[in-house]
């Protein structure tokens, strides 16, 4: 039976709200990435271009989103229809974003999981690199297909289904209770690894090497542009998620202060993996004699090769530390892929007015069946790697200064978000949230943009993007892909009209006017 499109499930309580936008947030990017764009872009002193970042781009964006997400009543193409007609396809261009992150990203998790279990015996052996990429990925190049990798296939297709479980029992009871239980575990199991990092021999060095601040570093552009990039990189803006958290937001929700405990608390967690992370490289390189510089200490190579090379140099507890740190990587990399597949979800259910089993059976494992053709293969990790760079950084660096650009320079509703904002926030907002949202962000992420493509289209041969440069037919497919199937979607759906964003009692004229009854938001 089709759902009442105007009736909106709300988050349970605030702690639920914002454990689940924490959980978002906090993903496998915090763990992997963070520690190695601090180390290249000044030490301790990125820091402070990064909490510049945070607070003139991060949180005035959360803020936007969140708003927009409240205020508008729907998932992002409705709440994009409802500020403006000829704005929906924005969300839809959210939507695929998300489409995209989520087939690719739920197969890291199944990597992360099997190296859990590897972990108990390093069944890695001697040489991780030789493991990860021929015994276990069996890797190969981007159109080498044919092979298929069942052992793979049954960790990613559980990674599924627990994934739409947990979206079709709803907001309440599926990502809300989930987010209750599975986030202070992760606290738990990753304040465990913590402690364990430290006690390691060698663990001061590499803190030295990670706080140790170069304060020239922090004079040049690119450190910057770097903090911004991480910023966006990491708070789950710009691809549609945070609007829909915000959309089952209650009406008296403070917007300011949740935002701010979303953001500080994503940067807490960066902080921390960072602390980890370096600890034990400082371990690695002294039982090694590898300098710490000299070592792979981000992505995949940190993840799945460097990590498992240290565990075979621990001198007790090796598999605990393993379990500790894929497990950690598991419930990490799952709540955010909860939050991705959300979107598309909530989009085809709110547009369509289906029901949620509808919706999370036909989307949800639409993206399911995709990402199990696509990834348990021997050209999974090459298909993975291009994707992701060009979805992140020409799908949602276009994308995210595009909305910002309509919401407030072309359709000038900045002041109405404003002012819905501050009705139910104790911190209030006004022309320096302007400034940051529509000058500063949308500046920074052109300028991000326009290096991003210059690098790739100068890449050469030895160069990190030569890859990138290689497929990049393949890459921009995907990355125009998202933006073909937002236009078409918008332009199908166009007659289609969307009812009010609330009810009538609830609005007088634009402004929000209170409502008796009294929440916990």
């Amino acid at each position: 039976m089709a759902r009442e499109p105007n009736v909106r499930e709300n988050w349970g309580s605030r702690l639920g709200f914002i454990l689940a936008a924490v959980g978002s947030a906090l993903g496998l990017g915090n763990i992997w990435r963070f520690p190695g764009v601090a180390y290249e872009n000044g030490g301790g002193a990125f820091l402070i271009p990064y909490l510049v970042a945070l607070c003139t781009a991060g949180i005035p964006l959360l803020i936007l989103e969140f708003t927009i997400g409240r205020r508008f009543r729907g998932s992002a193409p409705v709440a994009f229809r409802r500020l403006n007609k000829n704005t929906e396809f924005i969300g839809w261009w959210q939507v695929a974003i998300s489409l995209v992150i989520g087939v690719y990203y739920a197969v890291i998790i199944a990597w992360a999981a099997w190296y859990a279990y590897f972990s108990l015996e390093q069944q890695w052996g001697q040489d991780p690199a030789t493991f990860l990429m021929v015994d276990f990925l069996e890797a190969g190049g981007l159109y080498d297909f044919g092979t298929w990798l069942p052992g793979l296939a049954v960790a990613l297709a559980l990674v599924w289904v627990a994934t739409l479980a947990v979206i079709g029992a709803g907001v309440k009871k599926g990502i809300e209770a989930t987010s209750k239980i599975f986030i202070p575990l992760l606290v738990v199991l990753f304040g465990a690894l913590l402690v364990q990092s430290l006690t390691l021999d060698g663990a001061v060095d590499g803190l030295n090497a990670f706080f140790t601040p170069d304060w020239e570093a922090i004079r040049g552009p690119q450190v910057w542009l770097a903090a911004y990039a991480q910023i966006f990189f990491t708070l789950s803006v710009g691809f549609g998620i945070m609007i829909t958290y915000g959309s089952y937001l209650k009406r008296k929700s403070d917007i300011t202060t949740s935002a701010w405990t979303v953001g500080m608390s994503n940067s807490f967690g960066e902080i921390l993996a960072g602390i980890a992370v370096f600890s034990v490289l400082g371990f690695l390189a002294l039982e090694t004699g590898v300098p710490i510089d000299e070592q792979s200490y981000q992505g995949v190579g940190l993840a799945f090769i460097a990590f498992p090379a240290i565990i075979n140099t621990l001198p007790y507890l090796a598999g605990l530390f393993g379990v500790l740190f894929f497990v950690s990587l598991v419930v990490a990399g799952w709540a955010s892929l909860i939050s991705v597949v959300e979107v598309p979800v909530a989009a085809f259910e709110d547009r369509f007015g289906w029901s949620r089993k509808k919706t999370v059976a036909i989307i949800g494992g639409g993206m399911a069946v995709v990402s199990l053709v696509l990834f348990p293969t021997v050209n999974g990790l090459m298909v993975l790697d291009v994707t992701d760079h060009f979805i992140n950084n020409y799908g949602i660096a276009v994308a995210a200064p595009v909305a910002i650009i309509a919401v407030v320079w072309i359709l000038w509703r900045w002041q109405e978000l404003r002012d819905d904002a501050n009705a139910t926030s104790s911190f209030k907002i006004g022309p320096i949230w302007f400034t940051c949202l529509g000058v500063i962000t949308p500046l920074a992420l052109a300028v991000i943009l326009f290096f991003n493509v210059r690098d790739l289209l100068a890449a050469g041969p030895d160069s990190p993007l030569a890859d990138y440069h290689e497929y990049q037919a393949f890459g921009w497919a995907v990355a125009g892909g998202s933006l073909a199937f937002a236009l078409i979607m918008a332009l199908v759906l166009r007659r289609r009209e969307v009812p009010p964003a609330v009810p009538e009692e609830e609005l007088e004229g634009d402004r929000v006017v209170s409502i008796e009854k009294e929440v916990d938001l």
